[in-house]
């Protein structure tokens, strides 16, 4: 924080307002004071708006920096794991050994689902998108323990924190199983936190699931590059649900609705779509020249993003992790995976792509990973809820742990003035 000032003109009115510096990034401007001035500002999309401070996640898009908490990406991929992680996101601190320890059994005893909660998925149609499904369940856990949830309490935060991390595999796996109409499968508490998702996916009751390293810590991977992306739509849509004292599995429940749209969450499941569109690697070149037309509607998907405008820091690492899957599963020849290799290649060897900084993101590789698998790409935008669960509780506990007030945007209304009724 600083005492330094900007000043707005306004016709012939001057108005200062503060200008504060967080610990790294650009300044802001201070404009809650505006509204005594009778003036506010606008911004749709709120892409030059700070709404909230935070202290968890910090990135820097122009030279592709994701932190968490402070520390990059890149490291946390490489050392850490998913409850790890989920730990540093909630507590600011990266856990001893001991609290490490002591974290992840609190997770695997919080894995189980009321087995009243079967009767939720059996409400629903076996066609039911799994997003539907989970939007539902998730909301439906606040029925289930509204009693015991004091938002004002930091040991009742906690343990909300320790049921949603630990059931939203179960709620996930469980939404696929029942669009398939196998029996569910119960998680293991043997099992680490990604292979127990694994085998409540594709396990059977009639023999033992027996989980492969490779697959796991891909899966793993997964969950640490999607756990948290600062104040994006679906982290906004949970803030200001839960500025309203919601119960928190609503307002997680809200983030799940946000994060459903294609704009946001379906990113991975639109690259397989692309795949299947492009359809053979003889198409290859037709495709790339429909991209560079500007006047043609066909858009690669999973290159560039919105934030970075370098590279992905998370690309790199599902890059890596991508290929490991596919050469474990033996599956360098399958021709979509094929078309993704030659479009990666392209993206970063082609003038065109290079010069716009168009390189593969996060989405692309999770997308191939998540396939290669065998997730269907109906359960990607789940996966990713999953993953994204502790950073939406993250930033909700860490509003709600302080002084906030209720979200309320302004409008520029451009609507009729007052008139009157008209005579009959």
């Amino acid at each position: 924080m600083t005492d330094r000032k900007a000043t707005l003109s306004v016709g012939d009115k001057s108005i200062e307002l503060p200008v504060y510096s967080g610990t790294v990034g650009p300044d802001v401007i201070d404009v809650r004071g505006l509204v005594q001035q009778g003036v506010f500002t606008y911004d749709p999309g709120f892409v030059s708006t700070a709404a909230c401070e935070s202290a968890i996640t910090y990135i820097d898009g122009e030279n592709g920096v994701l932190l968490h908490r402070g520390y990059p990406i890149e490291q946390l991929a490489e050392h850490s794991d998913y409850l790890e992680v989920c730990y540093l996101l909630l507590k600011g601190e990266l856990p001893t050994a001991a609290e490490n320890k002591q974290f992840h059994d609190t997770i695997k005893n919080h894995t189980m689902l009321h087995d009243q909660m079967r009767n939720f998925f059996h409400g629903f149609r076996r066609d039911a998108h799994p997003m539907a499904i989970m939007c539902g369940v998730v909301g439906a856990l606040s029925a289930f323990y509204h009693d015991q949830m004091d938002v004002t309490n930091e040991h009742q935060r906690d343990i909300t924190a320790h049921r949603l991390i630990a059931k939203m595999p179960t709620i996930a796996a469980w939404c696929y199983k029942y669009s398939i109409g196998q029996p569910f499968v119960y998680p293991r508490n043997d099992l680490s936190h990604s292979e127990n998702f694994l085998q409540m996916m594709f396990g059977v009751p009639c023999e033992e699931y027996k989980p492969n390293p490779i697959l796991s810590n891909a899966m793993d991977k997964i969950f640490i590059l999607h756990a948290d992306h600062e104040q994006n739509a679906s982290t906004s849509t949970v803030r200001l649900a839960g500025s309203t004292g919601a119960n928190p599995y609503a307002c997680i429940a809200s983030g799940i609705a946000a994060l459903w749209g294609p704009a946001h969450g379906g990113a991975n499941e639109a690259v397989l779509d692309m795949l299947a569109e492009i359809g053979d690697e003889s198409n290859i070149d037709t495709f790339i020249a429909k991209a560079k037309d500007k006047d043609d509607p066909f858009r690669l998907m999973g290159f560039g993003h919105r934030v970075y405008k370098n590279f992905d820091p998370r690309a790199k690492v599902m890059a890596e992790t991508a290929h490991e899957v596919l050469t474990e599963l033996g599956l360098e020849n399958d021709p979509l995976l094929r078309i993704a290799q030659r479009l990666e290649k392209i993206a970063l060897e082609d003038e065109y792509f290079v010069k716009r900084k168009l390189y593969p993101n996060v989405d692309f590789y999770s997308g191939l990973i998540l396939k290669a698998i065998g997730i269907p790409t109906s359960m990607f935008t789940v996966v990713f809820a999953l993953s994204r669960t502790i950073g939406w509780f993250s930033h909700w506990n860490e509003m709600v742990s302080g002084d906030y007030r209720i979200g309320r945007p302004r409008q520029l209304y451009t609507g009729s003035p007052a008139r009157d009724y008209p005579e009959k």
